[in-house]
């Protein structure tokens, strides 16, 4: 398995970490900062780089098997081969191998903007208080799809979420067993997509006396840090589904 260092600390921007395997489909490492795509929250980008300076650029990040964060690296990578995705040093002379020891360095900015943008939905969810069908998230703006038929007005959504933001509440996340989630199957919000199960605990996101539910994003400290935002649309994907696009203002 690699150590996901986000999951304890999602302020953290880079690592010393060792490659232990690479392939066509990228780098895994023994520990590391990127978060993989999930949950509606898309994998990091950034750089790995070698003690020489070396760097490959990872485009993508996402969950590989039993445990594996796999680092989607530029053109790719294989086994004994040069590394098209090196950006800067001789690629036709450097190769990415296991046992090599790098850092791994996020894109910052896009992720930062990631965390405020999943826990702003998390306050949209705790002010839309149905289940979720579905979710997407970017730097700039994000959405969720609601399992009601009534209508949603966007300017009092707005106001509500705002005055979260504003409140300033503590994030925090926690940790239950998988047992501890069956005695309360009403923290699960998602109707499409159930938590991850099998590893013998459960991270919830934690907002006191606003939201709590399981969550393995990364987020923000304080919902003041997530800053102004407003509700831009409200679709009708169905008759038992709307969905609610919310931006930074």
């Amino acid at each position: 398995m690699t150590e996901a260092l986000f999951q304890s600390d999602a302020y953290r921007r880079s690592c010393e970490a060792t490659v232990v395997e690479i392939s066509e489909a990228g780098a895994v490492l023994d520990r590391t900062v990127f978060y993989p795509a999930g949950g509606g929250q898309p994998g990091d980008t950034g750089v790995l780089r070698s003690s020489d300076g070396h760097e490959w650029r990872v485009v993508d990040t996402r969950k590989g098997e039993a445990g594996r964060v796999v680092h989607v690296l530029r053109d790719g990578a294989t086994i004994g081969q040069p590394l098209a995705g090196a950006v800067k040093g001789n690629s036709s002379s450097r190769v990415l191998a296991a046992g090599t020891t790098v850092e791994a360095m996020i894109d910052w900015e896009r992720r930062h903007a990631h965390m405020r943008m999943h826990t702003c939905l998390h306050l949209l969810g705790s002010v839309l208080r149905y289940g979720v069908t579905g979710g997407q998230i970017a730097a700039e703006k994000g959405r969720l799809d609601f399992d009601t038929q009534e209508e949603i007005d966007r300017d009092s959504v707005t106001v509500a979420v705002n005055a979260l933001v504003t409140a300033n509440h503590p994030v925090r996340s926690t940790w239950i067993t998988d047992e501890d989630l069956d005695r309360r199957p009403e923290l699960v919000r998602t109707l499409s997509v159930q938590p991850p199960r099998g590893s013998g605990r459960i991270r919830l996101l934690e907002i006191p006396g606003v939201d709590l539910q399981p969550c393995g994003g990364t987020h923000v400290a304080a919902t003041g840090e997530i800053g102004v935002v407003v509700v831009s649309k409200v679709e009708c994907k169905g008759r038992r589904n709307r969905r609610v696009y919310i931006a930074f203002a």
